[in-house]
């Protein structure tokens, strides 16, 4: 277990001491919170709150608020319809376009899930349609997503996540960025969970290194007989929701 840490310690080390050669020079943070409350065995809803600094504890970038309703179809597939606003500040990061947004997006995803020996893996589809709110000028854009996820237990406390996502517009540029991401957790409770990880966020002209600090609290909402039956079908990390790791939105 020790061994395993040092090793994911170091290849972070690495990766951003190689990432910060070629991005821009300012090492930024996301703080993150993400929450899914159970009201059924098919049906919960998901809550997220980013705040995303251009440096780590300054110049705010993104403020990100999200919440969702999510249908189980069963223990591997979820479909998801939600609402996002996002109140943006670009200055700092020399990208073309007006420095000020205000974002509504509305979006749907389905995410399929599967185990492979002790990996968990997550392929997550999304669609969104995005009403921007610049200075001047209003638009509307369309944008899809997939993001393949893995996750390894270290032991019933810790885990490793890593994943990749690409965002494709479908309008303009066809590319619209690329995020890489690995992480330490650590699971608190049976419903709480901490993680600290590393992005790469890739745009066409510029890259930046984010470091990821985020907390995850899931609720339950449903009877004893039903909690009953999850608790007796469920153990720990499984690949239901009530063990699902932090990712960004």
């Amino acid at each position: 277990m020790k061994n395993s840490i040092l090793l994911y310690i170091l290849f972070c080390v690495v990766y951003i001491s190689n990432a910060q050669e070629t991005g821009e020079d300012k090492l930024g943070a996301w703080y993150m919170y993400s929450g899914i409350h159970r009201l059924s065995n098919k049906l919960s809803i998901n809550s997220v709150v980013q705040v995303r600094e251009y440096e780590t504890i300054n110049n705010l970038n993104t403020l990100l608020l999200l919440t969702g309703l999510s249908y189980n179809i069963n223990s591997n597939i979820v479909t998801t319809m939600g609402y996002g606003y996002l109140n943006i500040n670009s200055s700092y990061e020399n990208l073309p376009d007006e420095n000020k947004i205000n974002e509504h997006r509305i979006f749907e995803q389905v995410s399929l899930k599967n185990t492979l020996w002790k990996l968990r893996f997550e392929h997550r589809y999304r669609f969104e349609q995005r009403f921007l709110d610049y200075t001047n000028r209003k638009d509307t854009q369309y944008r899809t997503r997939y993001r393949l996820q893995v996750t390894m237990p270290l032991n019933d406390t810790f885990f490793i996540n890593v994943y990749d996502e690409i965002f494709l517009n479908l309008q303009n540029d066809i590319f619209s960025q690329n995020r890489m991401y690995t992480a330490l957790g650590m699971k608190i409770n049976k419903s709480s969970k901490v993680q600290f990880g590393y992005l790469k966020n890739n745009f066409n002209s510029i890259a930046f290194d984010r470091l990821q600090i985020g907390i995850s609290i899931n609720t339950d909402f449903r009877n004893n007989k039903e909690n009953n039956y999850i608790d007796k079908t469920s153990t720990s990390l499984t690949l239901n929701d009530q063990s699902k790791v932090l990712t960004s939105d």
